[in-house]
């Protein structure tokens, strides 16, 4: 009897231009800390950031179909820093790759590799930039939004998705015009005050020592003394070698709303345009070569909740579950700890996965009306929420049900691969429910392949 594979190939993303980002130089190449990967249904974005390159590449389930691909190599500066983050950004018809460097600056481009806006955000190296979409989780509503958190050192920063899509929308509207424009004037060498500054919380959550990575998993209960503020409060978990696990309750800060939002749009536009004029009638070799100081954005209030120490042992690595209500925690043992995020309390522990990597998926769980018929079309119910660990050390992908369920499977894995996660679900051409799933790129043969399976 053939043995059942739980690994689909949707793509391949091998082309001559992978060299460039050291693939065929040495087995295991996709290990390398200085590369970065971002998964969408229809590209992957791969940065290097000694190189300063990226490269969105698009694939195709036919090998010999020719590979298209796009190289971003941004213009940074000595005091920009080096690519340290890389997200896709997707807004229905609007997609954007956000590039966050060491030096705390924030680059959104289009898929084509034209830059759409730049702006700093905080001192320090940005350390993950993670994009949800999120149904009911930061808002009252069931209506679908989106967010983008920013993770610096001992920072935590909050994009609301509506704001980051007004500005892509008005950029790609406005794209004639700009055409015009670039045939005088170099956008990739203006500085971040040419452009229309997005609005974004900041909080400091370095309470408990720097952070290694962090996630706001969503709304939380206001202080016991506030029960009827119609103030958002957030949560916030962060991980770093002082704490391995500490909590924070983030208030949005509302009192700078309007006077910060009339001078995120009237200053940038003002500035923009005099320094349009100024170029216009050859005012520009006058000007002073120097950058100009930007005012770091003051804190909104952060309020330690929890902590866990424990030394020696550090967290490494965060992995938010699709409602933000479990967080899987890696750290430098080799234990992998499940972390309730409503409770703040460690559910359950794995040991002896050194350099593990976790990922949530859905998988689907067999029932006897979805057997009996032929044709049915799944619902969220139909589905279990999982977790996917890599072992690289092992060379196996494990499954584990949860919250505290058994291990469901057991793949084995090529050396020098990688599990990804796009940052929105792939699209269905059926109404059944689209499940969260995880994908194996092999760094020798560079097949993308989606993990499936089912529960019994």
């Amino acid at each position: 009897m053939a043995r059942r594979s739980h690994l689909t190939e949707v793509g391949c993303i091998a082309c001559d231009e992978l060299e460039e980002l050291g693939a065929g130089q040495r087995e295991g190449w996709l290990d390398d800390p200085s590369l970065l990967a971002a998964l969408h249904p229809h590209a992957l974005a791969l940065a290097h950031a000694a190189r300063s390159l990226v490269l969105v590449l698009s694939w195709d389930p036919d090998p010999s179909s020719p590979r298209h691909s796009v190289k971003i190599r941004p213009s940074l500066a000595a005091d920009d820093g080096h690519i340290s983050a890389l997200e896709w950004l997707p807004f229905g018809d609007l997609l954007a790759l956000a590039l966050g460097t060491s030096a705390g600056l924030l680059l959104v481009y289009s898929r084509t590799g034209d830059l759409v806006h730049k702006q700093i955000l905080h001192p320090g190296r940005v350390m993950r930039m993670r994009f949800r979409e999120t149904k009911g989780v930061f808002s009252q509503d069931s209506a679908a939004s989106e967010e983008l958190c920013v993770v610096l050192p001992g920072a935590i920063a909050r994009f609301d998705g509506s704001d980051i899509q007004s500005s892509l929308r008005r950029w790609f509207q406005e794209e004639g015009l700009r055409v015009w424009e670039n045939r005088f004037q170099n956008r990739e060498a203006e500085d971040e005050n040419s452009y229309r500054r997005i609005p974004f919380q900041l909080w400091n959550v370095s309470k408990f020592g720097p952070c290694a990575d962090a996630a706001i998993t969503g709304l939380m209960p206001p202080p016991l003394l506030e029960g009827q503020s119609s103030q958002f409060y957030y949560c916030a978990v962060t991980i770093g070698e002082d704490a391995v696990i500490s909590a924070y309750r983030l208030s949005e800060d509302r009192s700078r709303s309007l006077v910060g939002a009339i001078l995120s749009k009237v200053v940038p536009a003002t500035i923009s345009t005099l320094s349009s004029f100024s170029k216009m009638i050859w005012w520009s070799e006058q000007t002073s070569t120097k950058k100009p100081h930007t005012k770091p954005q003051p804190f909104a209030k952060a309020l330690p909740l929890t902590c866990l120490k424990d030394p020696p042992r550090k967290g490494e690595k965060l992995t938010l579950s699709p409602g933000g209500t479990l967080a899987a925690i890696t750290d430098s043992l080799g234990r992998i700890l499940l972390l309730d995020t409503k409770a703040l309390v460690v559910v359950r522990l794995w040991k002896g996965y050194r350099d593990a990597c976790c990922l949530f998926m859905e998988m689907l769980v067999s029932r006897d009306k979805a057997s009996s018929s032929t044709y049915h079309e799944h619902t969220k119910n139909d589905y279990c929420l999982c977790l996917a660990i890599h072992a690289p050390r092992k060379g196996i992908i494990e499954i584990w049900k949860m919250r505290t369920g058994p291990r469901v499977l057991a793949i084995q894995c090529p050396k020098g691969s990688k599990i990804l996660q796009p940052s929105t679900r792939f699209e269905s051409s059926t109404s059944s429910y689209i499940p969260l799933e995880v994908f194996l790129l092999n760094g020798d043969s560079g097949q993308l392949s989606v993990l499936h399976g089912s529960i019994g």
